[in-house]
């Protein structure tokens, strides 16, 4: 695999070696995956001078010109989860927008990289984006991986929990209720590779304080914990 990157950006580094192991899985141990994006946005969205923008638009703005929720359709993808964080609990990096996608396969992850029309979309997000993480999982309830595209009004709470652990196991055990996901890489990042994602409905911002509050062992860079406001959500809800 080529080490440049065929989509210029500045919002992360690629992990290489995890992209070569997505692109090379064999067919009979693909299978879905679930890409998690937490995303922060420039003020204003960084377009080169001659991206041919009549005006400075702001970070999200780009980001939702960038939407590429057609090309995903096109590949079998599917979007599950969408919101704007309200409140960062733990971590120092505050984040704007979580989405969630679905892809049918690790493969088609690697491949939609390449087409021409997801191309000319992500000039928007390299534009938009100051800094992401994309952490790949597979769901610990297996059932998730035949849920459809959910509604777009949910208009919920949700905290989530993103986390390095040694223990996956004793991670998902503190949070009854919650719908939790294994990382298996994270394929744009700072480096750090995170090892779980935890989906807990709330009914306001204090109680995700409490829960937050509630976790033990959390520290500034090896935890996230927020509260976010789902506009989409069929990864905490059948």
């Amino acid at each position: 695999m080529d080490d440049s990157p065929k989509l210029p950006h500045k919002y992360g580094r690629i992990d290489k070696d995890y992209a070569m192991a997505l692109a090379t899985r064999p067919p009979e141990d693909d299978g879905p995956i679930y890409m998690v994006n937490l995303m922060k946005y420039h003020e204003v969205a960084q377009y080169s001078d001659d991206a041919g923008i009549e005006k400075p638009i702001t970070g999200r703005e780009a980001d939702d010109r960038y939407n590429p929720a057609s090309i995903l359709a096109k590949i079998g993808a599917t979007i599950v989860f969408v919101g704007d964080v309200v409140n960062n609990h733990v971590g120092s990096e505050d984040w704007d927008r979580i989405a969630v996608v679905r892809y049918a396969t690790r493969k088609s992850f690697i491949d939609m990289q390449t087409r021409k029309d997801f191309g000319e979309k992500h000039v928007h997000k390299a534009a938009g984006m100051q800094r992401t993480i994309i952490v790949c999982c597979r769901p610990q309830d297996l059932s998730l991986d035949t849920r459809g595209r959910p509604k777009t009004d949910d208009n919920r709470l949700v905290a989530m929990v993103v986390r390095q652990t040694p223990n996956r196991d004793a991670a998902f055990g503190q949070l009854p209720g919650a719908t939790n996901l294994a990382a298996e890489g994270t394929i744009i990042g700072d480096g750090r590779k995170w090892d779980t994602v935890q989906f807990v409905p709330v009914a306001s911002d204090d109680e995700a304080e409490l829960l937050a509050a509630s976790i033990p062992g959390t520290a500034d860079g090896d935890t996230y914990v927020m509260t976010v406001r789902a506009s989409m959500d069929s990864i905490t809800q059948g």
